[in-house]
This record gives structure tokens, C-alpha cells and sequence, in this order.
């Protein structure tokens, strides 16, 4: 595995890290010119901190996580050292049993575990609308999963843009459909996430 160091709060490598992104559209870009992506913005942002992780962007537009269990096994090469997992919104907007994506995200936990990389995965949050039941075990399944397979975690992929405390504040960053995030968006979102990818590199390295 690659080397890691600390030097004034950043995580310095030795050598690359490289860490794929397994997710949807919100991984992918979708709306967006490439270099906007999430994934480009995110090489950005390691890149101007002095972190050498190189990222494979393995988001497929539209994917469940059944989709991200079907394909996990072909996106974790042999060169792959840690794995963001961010999926399940397609999951909840199709109303699918939050159990089944806890099945489904658990194949994929359990192929990384297999494959000896490390995972940061990034939960979602269902609305209300779904009622409370449903709501409680999507929203769940993200901090025990984790729990249980010693994975990091990030609550929310949108933390980084209600940040503020103002969630209507974040219209302004979505792009039209008011699902995808626009440009300046995604960079509050990489902003926040960031961290943890450093983090996850961290661990990969220890």
C-alpha cells in the first residue's frame, strides 16, 4: 500500500493512493462539463492541498445500489487502495425496501472487505414523505453499515451545501431539477467531503 504522512494537517503520500468512487449520477456529473464533476473537482481540491490520491471515477448515472453490488467486483482492480461508495438515492426515489439496498450496499462492503481495501460511505437521507418507518431504516442502514464493517462514514453527501444552517439556501447551488447540484455546488460538496477522503487515504496507509 501506498505511503502516508502528516504534514501540517494534510495528509502527504508518498507514493498515490488511488481510490475509486463507486456511485451514480451525483458521482458521475451528470449536467455538468467534466472538469466540473464531482470527481474532477475532488482531484482539484487534493491536488491544491498537496494530497497525491488518485481518483477513479466510477459513477454510473442512474445506478442503484444494486447496480453499484452487480459492478463492484470489476471497479475494485488490483491497483485500487480505498472506495467512496455514495449510492442509494436512486434506491429511495424509486421507493425500493430500504432493506434491500441494505443488502445491496452490504455486497459491496463485503467485496471491499474481501479485496482488503478500506470504504468511505456516504449516507443519504430519505424525506418525509415516505413515512416514518421507511425514513428511519434508509436513513439508518448508512451509520450501521459502516458500524459494522468498520467503515468511515459521512452522514450526507449535501452536507457541505446546508453548511449554513439554511437548507432553502441551497436551492441556489442545485442545478434545475433540483436533485443534481450545479458547478458551485459540487465544490461546497467537495469542500466537505474532502477531508474524509484524506482520511480514508490515511487509513489505507496505516
Amino acid at each position: 500500500m501506498s505511503g502516508v504522512f502528516i504534514c501540517c494537517g494534510f495528509a502527504a503520500m508518498a507514493q498515490p493512493v488511488v481510490i475509486a468512487a463507486l456511485g451514480d449520477s451525483l458521482t458521475q456529473g451528470y449536467g455538468l462539463p467534466e472538469q466540473d464533476g464531482f470527481v474532477p473537482q475532488l482531484q482539484r481540491w487534493l491536488q491544491d492541498d498537496g494530497v497525491d490520491i488518485q481518483l477513479i471515477n466510477a459513477g454510473v448515472s442512474g445506478d442503484t445500489t444494486a447496480g453499484g453490488a452487480a459492478r463492484v467486483d470489476w471497479t475494485l482492480t488490483p491497483e485500487v487502495d480505498g472506495m467512496i461508495v455514495a449510492l442509494g438515492g436512486n434506491d429511495m426515489l424509486r421507493g425500493i425496501d430500504p432493506s434491500v439496498s441494505r443488502s445491496n450496499l452490504e455486497a459491496i462492503l463485503v467485496a471491499a472487505e474481501t479485496a482488503g481495501v478500506e470504504v468511505l460511505i456516504i449516507g443519504m437521507q430519505a424525506p418525509g414523505n415516505y413515512g416514518v418507518d421507511y425514513k428511519q431504516r434508509f436513513d439508518a442502514m448508512y451509520p450501521e453499515l459502516a458500524q459494522q464493517h468498520d467503515a468511515l462514514y459521512a452522514e450526507s453527501f449535501f452536507d457541505g451545501l446546508t453548511a449554513e444552517g439554511d437548507p432553502d439556501a441551497a436551492r441556489q447551488f442545485m442545478q434545475s431539477d433540483g436533485i443534481h447540484p450545479n458547478a458551485q455546488g459540487v465544490a461546497m460538496i467537495v469542500a466537505h467531503l474532502g477531508p474524509s477522503v484524506v482520511a480514508l487515504a490515511e487509513r489505507v496507509a496505516d
